[in-house]
């Protein structure tokens, strides 16, 4: 399934690092950007999540959410929180949805890492009125929140 813009964003809901739900259709009326990635506190993934830090001003500025999503448990997202200093929730998509995971909905693939399998980085912008606005297949970690904020015009 690849998803297009203008599109209806899958709804969904996932506990953040504290046990909260966090439900994406609750954020309607806002700007919401998820980016998937494949795992806490590795090389990448740690540049896009302190790229996406060191630009979060700019983005809450725009009062814009942003969620990071990945299959680590919530006390890793915790710790990576607490490391880097991440403002922003982490959510965990662990549990077996009975007709697909979240990562299916959004069309994400996996990957064979050379420890693990896990799921390709990919990031969607959605628009207050719930539509994918930008999808990001190919993603540069370091530089993500920069290319975001470039393609929204927001600095």
């Amino acid at each position: 399934m690849s998803l297009q813009i203008g599109e209806q964003a899958p709804d969904f809901t996932l506990p953040d690092q504290d046990g909260n739900l966090i439900k994406l259709s609750s954020y309607k009326g806002q700007r919401v950007i998820l980016y998937f990635y494949p795992k806490d506190d590795t090389p990448g993934c740690t540049k896009e999540a302190c790229n996406f830090r060191d630009r979060w001003r700019i983005l809450q500025d725009q009062k814009i959410k942003l969620f990071g999503i990945s299959k680590d448990p919530a006390n890793k997202h915790l710790k990576f929180i607490h490391k880097y200093q991440l403002p922003f929730n982490l959510l965990t998509d662990l549990e077996p949805c009975p007709v697909a995971t979240l990562y299916e909905s959004y069309g994400l693939k996996k990957f064979m890492g050379k420890e693990y399998m896990g799921m390709k980085r990919q990031t969607f912008v959605i628009d207050p009125e719930g539509k994918l606005e930008l999808i990001y297949l190919k993603v540069k970690a370091a530089t993500m929140a920069d290319q975001i904020i470039e393609d929204l015009a927001l600095s």
